[in-house]
């Protein structure tokens, strides 16, 4: 099944996911399949890559498929991971990458969203990042990027809440960029698009990789990597974790006991 569509219309490269019955969630196939997109658009020489969802959605993405989460204390977001491929590419890519966010997006489509240079939504546009409903720790890349792009503050609350804010709030506190009409958001977008592609493309590149130089310049002491990855595992390895996973297919409120 193509998860994953893409289309070049001049110098855009568009890349839309493609599984509504899932909601576009984040499987391995779909993960793998939106990283050889991104490949593809680089070697067809888009000078901007805008990542969408079907017209009309109500879900940009739900996040990781939990269906693929592991059983047995594994890391459940390893560097080799599709997803963090993805958000690897996304920034390497030496063209900006946009997402066009029609519906809300979720847990580790935020992640995707977030390392994107652009987000442009309507009002029924949210943002959620959930690994706490289900006792999933997060990657220490994935906070850094997070912390980056939305401060502690507001990453603490979204973290600890798991509750979405709207794309009024996110506009407000400079997640996205624009926020529109449903129905002007592809012509919008494609205007921001028409608008860098008239652009120096070197400029463009060097400035990118510029700024994510400097925003991942913050120094990490090999202790303290470590003591990071030790804290995951706990949580990777708990009680809670397989609980919250439980309570997800059961259709319940997880009961966390802290273990």
């Amino acid at each position: 099944m193509e998860l994953v569509k893409q289309e070049m219309k001049g110098l855009i490269g568009w890349i839309t996911l493609n599984h509504d019955a899932k909601r576009n969630a984040l499987s391995f196939d779909l993960l793998t399949q939106l990283l050889s997109a991104l490949n593809e658009m680089e070697k067809q020489k888009a000078r901007v890559i805008i990542i969408r969802a079907n017209q009309g959605a109500k879900v940009w993405s739900a996040g990781f498929n939990i269906d693929e989460l592991p059983r047995d204390g594994s890391d459940p977001l390893a560097y080799d991971n599709p997803l963090q491929k993805v958000i690897r590419t996304i920034m390497r890519v030496p063209v900006p990458v946009i997402t066009m966010a029609e519906g809300s997006i979720w847990g580790g489509a935020c992640n995707i969203a977030f390392v994107c240079d652009l987000i442009i939504g309507t009002k029924d546009t949210s943002l959620a990042i959930t690994p706490a409903k289900i006792g999933v720790p997060y990657n220490t890349s994935g906070i850094l990027q997070f912390l980056d792009i939305i401060g502690s503050h507001i990453a603490k609350e979204m973290f600890f809440t798991a509750d979405p804010i709207s794309a009024e709030r996110a506009h407000n506190l400079g997640i996205i960029n624009h926020v529109v009409a449903a129905e002007e958001l592809e012509n919008f977008t494609t205007a921001i698009a028409t608008r860098i592609i008239s652009n120096s493309p070197l400029s463009i590149q060097v400035i990118k990789e510029q700024l994510n130089i400097l925003g991942n310049s913050l120094p990490i002491s090999p202790t303290t990597f470590e003591h990071i990855d030790m804290l995951r595992r706990i949580a990777g390895t708990s009680k809670d974790y397989l609980e919250g996973l439980k309570a997800f297919y059961e259709k319940r409120k997880p009961e966390f006991r802290g273990e």
